[in-house]
């Protein structure tokens, strides 16, 4: 009910206010297993492609988000829910092999799934080198990747605000890429670099940003 409420009211009502130019939504496929890949350059990122992708994306949630006590707590856990959020543990290789687990499920189940392959939000305003779990993902499910490029949303929601501000953000969606070539070829390491680097250039191409071919540290990481 929570879910249909935000795609029914919530979502036209934030497009009615906010206006965001969406460019090709209809690349998505409306029908099964799909991966959006997007550059990342806000945490509202993950609350604005869901609002303009013209079928549910889910994305993984911080396990903590869903654990709370208390009537807020489990109010924002069904909010997260309702928008498509699933709970992981992050923090070290398990997790990270949990986190990919519960992505693939989402595809096998034919659900959209959105990823942020460089793995945090960029600081600089640059592309930076992706990590290889939408790779994997990729070739591990057979499932096509539209590779999408948010303009503006750092604007939108800049780091260590909380409150959005009134800024008309540019989403863009890209030709679906399918890589049944590699079939075979999923536990190759060399092969999950070349898909994943072959959607980031897809990204940086939507996205006319500066690419720098390494991960991405947060200032306090260094």
């Amino acid at each position: 009910m929570l879910q249909l409420l935000i795609r029914r009211i919530l979502a036209p009502l934030a497009r009615l206010v906010y206006r965001p130019v969406v460019v090709d939504a209809d690349k998505v496929p409306l029908n099964g297993p799909v991966i959006l890949a997007a550059n990342h350059r806000s945490a509202a990122d993950t609350f604005v492609i869901p609002i303009v992708t013209p079928r549910p994306v889910a994305f993984l949630g911080k396990a903590e988000y869903f654990t709370g006590k208390g009537p807020k707590a489990r109010l924002m856990a069904a909010f997260l829910s309702a928008l498509g959020y699933v709970p992981v543990e992050r923090g070290n290789a398990a997790a990270g092999l949990a986190a990919l687990g519960a992505a693939r499920r989402v595809l096998d189940d034919g659900g959209a799934f959105g990823i942020y392959p460089e793995g945090t939000r960029s600081l600089d305003g640059r592309l930076h080198r992706g990590h290889t779990g939408v790779g994997a993902l990729a070739l591990a499910t057979g499932a096509p990747v539209v590779p999408v490029a948010l303009t503006g949303t750092d604007r939108l929601l800049p780091h260590g605000k909380k409150v959005p501000r009134l800024v008309r953000v540019t989403v863009r969606f890209g030709d679906p890429l399918e890589f049944s070539r590699y079939d075979g070829l999923r536990d190759s390491p060399a092969i999950r670099r070349a898909v994943t680097d072959e959607i980031m250039y897809a990204i940086m191409e939507l996205s006319k940003q500066e690419y720098v071919d390494a991960y991405h540290k947060r200032p306090d990481a260094a």
